[in-house]
């Protein structure tokens, strides 16, 4: 090897050894990071898991309860987080409203902190058990804030069923506009605006 390629060889280790030395911290943090990561990750993982079998364990439990006559099953999904325990918490209403407990399936729904993607849901159907509790201006309340066409019409329904015509017919309207034209709902929905007095466009009149 020649003098030359061993002068080059040790010139390039310097260097290194400098970069290392300047970087290191760096270096040394990075690879920390990398490993918090990992382990932060397959913490998560675990964490999810966890608060699945939490939530399945409760959601046992609550229907254990329905089962055996037991008053407020929901409580037993109280505190428990994540996705699982938000369906959970709508298949436990769910069984409420069929084994005829209008007001503990409320409060079932009333404790679900639900995510964005499936608080619609959640408010839609608290909503529909106001209503058909008697509740109007409860279920009006519980559906503040909400753009969906099927929550317009229960704003509807729930107008409609305290009197309100004219402002029932508003949020008919309304959910009609926003609503797919090709949408089975669609029918039900100019039934009811007929229903408060309203006038059903005719397609044409939109050409």
């Amino acid at each position: 090897m020649a003098i030359d390629d061993l002068l080059d060889e040790h010139e390039q280790g310097e260097r290194v050894r400098n970069w290392l030395r300047r970087n290191a911290l760096g270096l040394v943090g990075g690879v920390a990071l990398g490993i918090a990561a990992i382990y932060g990750w397959q913490w998560w993982q675990g964490h999810q898991l966890r608060q699945a079998q939490q939530a399945h364990a409760a959601y046992e439990q609550a229907m254990r309860d329905i089962e055996a006559g037991t008053d407020n099953a929901g409580a037993a999904l109280a505190g428990q987080k994540g996705v699982y325990a938000q369906l959970a918490a709508l298949r436990v209403a769910k069984a409420q409203v069929e084994a005829g407990k209008l007001d503990d399936a409320i409060a079932t729904l009333r404790g679900i902190e639900a995510d964005p993607e499936l608080a619609p849901v959640v408010q839609q159907r608290l909503a529909q058990l106001l209503l058909a509790s008697g509740r109007h201006e409860e279920a009006l309340k519980a559906l503040e804030g909400a753009g969906e066409p099927a929550a317009m019409e229960l704003r509807g329904d729930a107008l409609l069923a305290a009197g309100q015509r004219e402002q029932a017919r508003g949020e008919y309207e309304r959910a009609l506009t926003a609503l797919d034209v090709a949408s089975p709902a669609r029918r039900r929905l100019e039934l009811k605006l007929q229903e408060a007095g309203g006038r059903v466009p005719d397609p044409a009149e939109a050409i």
